[in-house]
């Protein structure tokens, strides 16, 4: 099983002592050279100041934005899950993991970053500011990222649900196959009626990877995982052919 998130553009500062970025030790190894010709684009935009706002599309007051890239090989890190924070986040509550479930989420749910593509829930992962849409020169995301991504999830056996956004599954989509899953998010009303949830998706999206990270099983396929859904009572349902619908509580 293969859970994928998409990032947050909030993250925690700071890092382990002594810690800095090591892309050669990051899940999906195969993206190594993808990784590397990012970062160094990232950082070498940071050094102008200028440049760097208008391409990330930062404000005055986001300054720190800009210098977390440009110290970005050098920065602290700490596990991709504990970085970054958010509606999606806040549910999962890294933090408050214990060793085998912070191990179970590093073995199955990857955050899928512009940065690095996706990464385990555990890779040291340094602050930084970047999207899918930033216009960083001589990288085109899409083109960037699109084929190699699609190749190493391509060899993702069994379950792989994918939990991420539009414009970041663009950046690398998921298998073809029966057990590869997005998942739609609904709510239900008080008057029974079901309907698209909008900014809530994102809570019920974390909800969802915390209780399976909670409850410890390598589900192998959709079918396992509704049957795990139904017992642990999250309303979860196939919808059209490659989706799954989770039905949230209305806010």
């Amino acid at each position: 099983m293969l859970v994928l998130l998409p990032p947050s553009e909030t993250k925690r500062e700071g890092g382990d002592p002594g810690s800095r970025l090591e892309l050669e030790h990051l899940a999906f190894p195969e993206l190594t050279a993808e990784r590397r010709t990012v970062v160094r684009a990232v950082a070498d935009l940071a050094q102008d100041a200028e440049a760097a706002a208008r391409a990330l599309k930062l404000g005055p007051r986001q300054a720190a934005e800009v210098e977390r890239n440009r110290v970005v090989e050098s920065s602290p890190t700490m596990p991709a899950l504990l970085r970054y924070t958010g509606v999606l986040y806040d549910p999962i509550d890294a933090a408050s993991l214990d060793a085998a479930q912070l191990a179970f989420a590093g073995r199955h749910v990857a955050v899928h970053s512009a940065l690095f593509g996706p990464v385990s829930a555990t890779d040291p992962i340094p602050a930084y500011r970047l999207s899918h849409d930033s216009r960083v020169p001589g990288v085109r995301m899409k083109a960037h990222w699109a084929a190699s991504v699609r190749a190493v999830l391509a060899d993702v056996p069994g379950l792989v649900l994918d939990l991420r956004s539009e414009g970041y599954a663009a950046l690398g989509p998921r298998p073809g196959h029966e057990d590869a899953a997005v998942v739609r998010v609904v709510a239900r009303g008080e008057d029974g009626a079901v309907r698209a949830l909008n900014h809530f998706n994102k809570k019920a999206k974390g909800e969802l990877v915390s209780a399976l990270v909670r409850g410890g099983r390598d589900l192998g396929s959709v079918a396992e995982l509704l049957d795990w859904a139904e017992g642990a009572g999250i309303e979860l349902t196939r919808g059209a052919p490659g989706e799954l619908v989770l039905v949230a509580a209305a806010h």
